[in-house]
């Protein structure tokens, strides 16, 4: 009995050996990625979406009530209730990117301890698809705590009404993609998850809180006010402060460029780091 053959024109339409037959985005794929890390985090809910914005809450408690700290901030010139000041400053950094960098630290990390790397790396995925799934996911999970708090804050009795939306979206987009950016990053290079805590609790926790969310920066001395000024995250809490206060103290246009121009480096470093598959395939 002769062996059934495939017909001549299905054997014509397929492409020789080693040519893609993927030409462009392969959006399929991108978009299962992309469900496959929303669907991780929607798993454990509780721990990745709610636990983030309850701990969020508790710190404005605590310096809005149980410190008793009723006296406003003079921010650009202009006093400014302390409740509503910290009010976005614990939003973008508590509620919006700790949530990024966790999300984004752990997906290829947990592949490389548990072997499950190829799964990855196996796909018909480019290096800059792989990443875009990876950010898109880590940033996604940003904005529902982000959102969520937001909600919370509102009916605490807050002014979180935003003045410039524009500037809330901006920098809340410059803030998360450089956190998952700097998640990737750390997933990259840490072999076990004491390296990525290392750099949430020696990197990420000293800047947010160095950062200007809980004062002034202009009320510290010279020294701390130059460290302040020469920290990310005091710019992108800054703009996103002024996106509901409609002040700031930074420049707006000079944080954006900043935050933007450290986001396309980071983004550079973890593409070029993924497609030599440093630490990932060898």
């Amino acid at each position: 009995m002769d062996a059934p053959t495939s017909p001549p024109d299905k054997i014509a339409a397929m492409p020789p050996p080693g040519v893609p037959t993927i030409r462009s985005v392969n959006w399929g794929g991108l978009r299962t990625l992309y469900v496959k890390e929303v669907r991780r985090f929607f798993k454990v809910h509780l721990q990745t979406i709610w636990a983030p914005a309850i701990t969020t809450l508790l710190f404005l408690v605590v310096f809005t009530v149980a410190t008793g700290a009723k006296r406003p901030v003079l921010v650009g010139g202009v006093e400014i209730p302390f409740g509503d000041f910290i009010a976005p400053g614990l939003i973008i950094s508590q509620g919006m990117m700790g949530p990024a960098f966790a999300n984004s630290s752990f997906s290829l990390l947990v592949g490389k301890i548990q072997g499950t790397i190829v799964d990855y790396l196996m796909p018909p995925l480019s290096t800059l698809e792989l990443l875009a799934g990876l950010i898109g996911g880590a940033m996604t999970r940003a904005f529902i705590v982000g959102f969520i708090v937001w909600c919370a804050m509102a009916l605490y009795g807050l002014d979180v009404w935003p003045r410039h939306f524009w500037a809330v979206l901006w920098f809340g987009f410059l803030g998360s993609m450089f956190l998952s950016l700097l998640g990737v990053l750390t997933s990259i290079w840490a072999d076990k998850f004491d390296h990525a805590a290392a750099v949430t609790n020696f990197v990420i926790v000293p800047l947010g809180l160095l950062s200007g969310t809980f004062y002034s920066v202009d009320r510290l001395a010279p020294a701390f006010r130059a460290f302040s000024h020469a920290n990310p995250f005091f710019y992108i809490i800054s703009g996103f402060r002024y996106g509901f206060l409609g002040t700031a103290d930074s420049p707006i246009l000079v944080g954006s460029i900043a935050v933007f121009g450290l986001d396309l480096v980071l983004a550079v470093a973890c593409y070029w780091l993924l497609n030599k598959g440093w630490k990932i395939k060898s």
